[in-house]
């Protein structure tokens, strides 16, 4: 059995999320990239995509979640693989509220039972 190194549990779930890359000044540099969201947890995401993204790079994200409200987080991609039809990433938040990551929490209490 593999041992779980993450702070947070996964959760599987349908979403749409609306990624923003920033540059090194704040500035928005690529207009939005469509991803599949593979998982969520309270600390980061995983998606995947069709376009090829830089490994530290960071994305302003619109993540509309399944009560249809939107978070607004920062993401930086932390690792990536190559797929048949595509990238998998990882990213992790460095930018939410308190209350959007506690919209997380609530989700998986709620998916636990």
């Amino acid at each position: 059995m593999v041992e779980e190194k993450r702070k947070h549990k996964r959760l599987d779930l349908d979403v749409n999320v609306q990624l923003e890359r920033l540059d090194e000044d704040g500035i928005t540099t690529l207009k939005f990239v469509h991803v599949d969201v593979t998982d969520l947890s309270r600390s980061g995401i995983g998606f995947d995509s069709k376009k090829k993204l830089a490994i530290g790079s960071y994305y302003d994200a619109r993540i509309q979640i399944w009560t249809k409200e939107v978070i607004d987080v920062v993401i930086e991609i932390v690792r990536g693989t190559q797929k048949d039809n595509g990238y998998h990433y990882g990213g992790v938040f460095i930018g939410m509220t308190d209350t959007d990551a506690l919209k997380i929490d609530i989700y998986q209490i709620f998916n636990e039972e």
